[in-house]
């Protein structure tokens, strides 16, 4: 694990190990051993961790380490963690189920590339023993527990920063770029910013962008600029910051001279970069770390039989499972006014990495030295 990804996980637990895991995907005998048998040895776990896509920063450079660490600090260095990315791919993660359940893993440790499509694989899982955390995304079938953020209030904070942005302004117009269909926290940002928006601007155009890719946002932000003209979108519903990216290329690629409020979420490093300097008015910045570790402490537990009665703090349900034990972290309005309070505190990025060259003015006006 790097530097800024070890101090971004004390930030959040105030006790670490410096323990170091096996490789990644490395193999280990395990046995024809059952979940209970495993658990039966201690902290001598197999957990499986798959993860949606590795286009979105945050998967690789965050939640895959933090989760990894956490595991190891649990079990005193004793337990594998077997990682697939699916790269977008559902029937990919679908096939890594499987190779989990083959694998005789002790825990799941989902984020699905599609929360319908998993259900089949969930229940693949818990027919073979295997409990299941759904992570970040409320995936469907029997899982056992569950943690993210709460996207409801990820959409309202995204509605309430973009109606500061656009000021007193009577009805302005804005262009709605909400994430993909497949992904359930994609309607939840979507329903949440409404609640903010709705009766106080006009929806020029609404998309629902395919996979959440960049390049099929700036796609659509074209369309939007050719349907309603450069000059008459006042604001810029972006539920993440890839798609922020592509939307304002879309935008500058137009000739505006200045470009309208634009709002994201993740605090990738483009993203704060973009909000240094001007051209990104704001994004959601989420505790990747919190989430990270009690994903971690689940699937530990679930491993070795034990409830969740110390860590959940709420329940939830999905299409078919009632009561999930639940965990649901708070988020943060990331604006220039509080980066060096929060992604630069919590060891998420360092100044140097914001303030490159072609960043170190727009850095010293927004008081980043």
């Amino acid at each position: 694990m790097n530097t800024r990804m070890r101090r971004a996980a004390v930030a959040v637990a105030a006790t670490t190990m410096a323990v170091s895991l096996a490789a990644c995907g490395s193999a280990k005998e395990s046995g024809d051993k059952t979940s209970s048998e495993s658990a039966k040895k201690g902290d001598d776990l197999k957990i499986g961790l798959l993860l949606p896509e590795n286009v979105t920063a945050r998967y690789e450079k965050f939640d895959k380490p933090i989760i990894e660490k956490k595991v190891s600090e649990l079990t005193g260095g004793k337990a594998e963690v077997t990682y697939a990315n699916a790269r977008q791919d559902a029937t990919l993660q679908a096939q890594q189920v499987d190779t989990m359940i083959t694998g005789k893993v002790d825990a799941l440790i989902i984020d699905a590339v599609d929360a319908k499509a998993i259900e089949n694989s969930v229940k693949k899982a818990k027919d073979a023993g295997i409990p299941v955390v759904a992570f970040d995304r409320l995936a469907e079938g029997p899982i056992d527990a569950y943690t993210s953020f709460d996207n409801e209030e990820v959409g309202r904070v995204q509605g309430k920063a973009l109606l500061e942005a656009l000021g007193d302004a009577a009805k302005p117009t804005v262009v709605m770029m909400n994430g993909s269909i497949t992904d359930p926290n994609a309607a939840l940002f979507k329903k949440g910013a409404k609640s903010v928006l709705d009766g106080k601007v006009t929806y020029g155009k609404e998309y629902d962008t395919k996979e959440w890719k960049p390049e099929n946002a700036n796609s659509n932000m074209e369309g939007a600029i050719t349907a309603l003209g450069k000059d008459k979108i006042d604001g810029v519903y972006s539920a993440n910051d890839g798609m922020a990216g592509g939307i304002i290329q879309a935008l500058k690629s137009a000739g505006l001279s200045k470009l309208p409020p634009v709002t994201g979420q993740d605090a990738e490093l483009a993203g704060v970069q973009r909000i240094v300097s001007g051209e990104q008015f704001m994004s959601v910045y989420k505790s990747y770390p919190q989430e990270g570790i009690i994903a971690a402490e689940m699937a530990v537990a679930l491993a070795k039989g034990e409830k969740l009665d110390s860590i959940a703090t709420s329940k939830i349900d999905n299409a078919g499972t009632k009561g999930i034990a639940t965990v649901l972290v708070p988020v943060v309005s990331l604006t220039k006014d509080n980066i060096k309070d929060t992604v630069i505190k919590d060891g998420i990025w360092t100044l140097d990495e914001i303030c490159t060259a072609k960043y170190k003015a727009a850095c010293s006006s927004a008081g980043l030295k």
